[in-house]
């Protein structure tokens, strides 16, 4: 190697001849053949490599995976970040064919360092392209690691309904079959025994029913089905237990019942009314399930603001709400949200797709922090409340969970990259430290914490318009 094929790393190309052969003097030659180690993720980062000859492919381990970094060769530098941090390795290097390495120990390069000033600052501006390239990647990481778990989710919200409507629409096309069959029976039993003009009213009734479906609170629903079911099963009804719930949903009880009793088809037209409630009912959950899952699917884009310029006019309850959608899934592990939306909030301009990336991550954290259905402190039902307001020109969003509250050292490094409280593998440490430079660098505005045992408050404050 000579010092031109040394001076092709970034690291030396401010570095004089003198300085060059000086640190290839106190440097030795590493011949690897390939699938070698150079060097291992966590060994003590002792020495640095500048490849002379092969190809290396970089190699970090994140739980059970091996993720490929890059790919590294001819005059490429390895193991420089551990060598001057003195910290453990962060990746594996391995030689994907035979090749040649010049290491360079730890004495070797602070010695470089402590003789030439040229050398230190060529290792300042090449750590410091390092560092940003660095946090660019782990960013880009975050942002993949919050879309998986986002996309979990919403795989999740979406076969919900989906399984829903599916079982609700094989339920429909039975009854559908009978009630078809059932109008036949009925309508030729109702001549047959001269009470067509009878038959037509109860036809006509049932019709309008069908077109208005009540509804109930929970309570006076269930006393009206166990009113119904007895009165059904009392006149030798079969499955009445099926049949009140749907019956019910469109107004039928005893009284309204009792007077098909004069009738010599009253067996049979209860059979078809309450065949037709019945599938009437499986319709409006298809309806409901197929709603749910267009609700999804536009929060989903209204969330992501596709097809859409990145700085837009916001309305911040649009974003909020589409964030409470896609999170429903662990929204419903028991947390209650209670909203205090102020009515007259004015939009404001933002770069929208980002802004939600912060109410996803304050509010998943706040999730996280109550433990799900309650909160560890009191033992409380969890609850977070999204408050807006505006306030001197500015637009501030409060998010509040009744959790443990965190403590004033927790609170004092929350937004710093990589801290984090959950376990090893639960989290990056990089959610509210990104959300925090989207709020303050991206909008001009103001990310603070508050918190005490039993409320943790974050604030987001925004400016109307981005200066």
């Amino acid at each position: 190697m000579n010092l031109s094929d040394l001076r092709k790393s970034p690291l030396f190309q401010g570095l004089s001849d003198g300085e060059l052969q000086q640190l290839m003097d106190n440097a030795k030659l590493v011949s690897v053949h390939a699938g070698e180690t150079l060097m291992k993720q966590g060994e003590v980062g002792e020495s640095a490599f500048v490849v002379t000859k092969g190809v290396f492919e970089i190699q970090k381990q994140t739980g059970q995976s091996i993720i490929k970094i890059d790919v590294r060769g001819l005059g490429d530098i390895v193991g420089e970040m551990a060598l001057i941090s003195r910290t453990p390795r962060s990746a594996t290097v391995i030689a994907k064919t035979d090749g040649e390495a010049l290491c360079i120990s730890q004495d070797a390069f602070e010695e470089l360092l402590a003789s030439s000033t040229n050398a230190a600052l060529a290792v300042l501006h090449w750590v410091m392209a390092r560092l940003n390239q660095n946090e660019a990647l782990l960013h880009q990481q975050e942002k993949m690691a919050a879309l998986g778990t986002l996309s979990a989710g919403l795989a999740h919200e979406l076969n919900n309904p989906a399984a829903a409507a599916q079982r609700s629409a094989s339920e429909l096309n039975k009854s559908l079959m009978k009630w078809q069959s059932l109008t036949h029976k009925i309508q030729a039993a109702g001549f047959k025994e001269n009470e067509s003009a009878w038959l037509n009213e109860l036809m006509d009734e049932a019709s309008r029913r069908f077109e208005s479906p009540l509804k109930f609170e929970a309570l006076e629903k269930i006393d009206l089905v166990d009113q119904l079911q007895a009165w059904l099963e009392a006149n030798g009804i079969d499955s009445a237990w099926e049949l009140a719930p749907a019956m019910v949903n469109f107004g039928w009880d005893s009284k309204s019942l009792e007077k098909l009793k004069k009738s010599k088809l009253f067996n049979i037209s209860m059979e078809w009314l309450a065949t037709g409630c019945v599938m009437m009912s499986l319709l409006s959950e298809v309806q409901q399930t197929t709603e749910r899952l267009s609700q999804i699917v536009h929060a989903m884009k209204s969330y992501t603001y596709l097809d859409q310029a990145p700085l837009l006019e916001v309305d911040v309850h649009e974003g909020l709400e589409s964030t409470l959608v896609i999170l429903q899934h662990k929204l419903r592990q028991g947390v209650t949200i209670k909203r205090e939306y102020s009515p007259s909030l004015p939009h404001i301009e933002a770069y929208a797709s980002e802004l939600n990336q912060v109410w996803t991550n304050i509010i998943d954290n706040a999730v996280d922090a109550m433990n799900g259905t309650h909160s560890t402190s009191s033992g409380r039902a969890g609850e977070i409340c999204l408050r807006t307001y505006a306030k001197d020109e500015q637009v501030v969003v409060e998010i509040i969970d009744n959790g443990m509250g965190m403590p004033e050292h927790v609170r004092l490094r929350i937004f710093e990259p990589f801290f984090t409280t959950k376990a090893v593998g639960s989290g990056t440490g990089l959610g509210l430290h990104i959300s925090h430079d989207i709020v303050v660098n991206r909008h001009h505005g103001q990310l603070l914490v508050e918190s005490t045992p039993g409320e943790t408050k974050f604030k987001v404050v925004l400016p109307l318009k981005i200066i």
